[in-house]
């Protein structure tokens, strides 16, 4: 059974960085691509980024590009998302999301703030 857990949400001031977690079991995280959406309240979830299984690279969101960065641990079976230089619009619950084997998966999500 695949799980997603993410963590490191928080309220934080603008221009401040946080770095969340999307811990994974049931699934290796290195033999998927694995996403990385967000959902503001009255809004749509939107894509922040994605990083393509077996190393083969990254993709971002335009509003993000420059400021986020996806990566991951194989050992720890984890995918972190490094959000840098955070702005007020950043503000959403993030959820971590894989496609495996004609399925959807995802987190519970985390809560990121922004304010001042």
């Amino acid at each position: 059974q695949v799980q997603l857990v993410e963590s490191g949400g928080g309220l934080v001031q603008p221009g401040d960085s946080l770095r969340l977690s999307c811990a994974a079991s049931g699934i290796m995280v290195g033999t998927v691509h694995t996403n990385w959406l967000r959902q503001a309240p009255g809004k749509e979830r939107e894509f922040v980024a994605r990083i393509l299984n077996g190393g083969a690279g990254t993709d971002y969101a335009d509003s993000v590009k420059d400021r986020f960065i996806i990566s991951r641990d194989y050992a720890k079976n984890t995918v972190y998302l490094q959000m840098n230089s955070l702005k007020p619009e950043d503000t959403a619950i993030y959820y971590c999301n894989v496609f495996y084997r004609g399925n959807n998966h995802w987190g519970r999500g985390t809560q990121v703030t922004v304010a001042s």
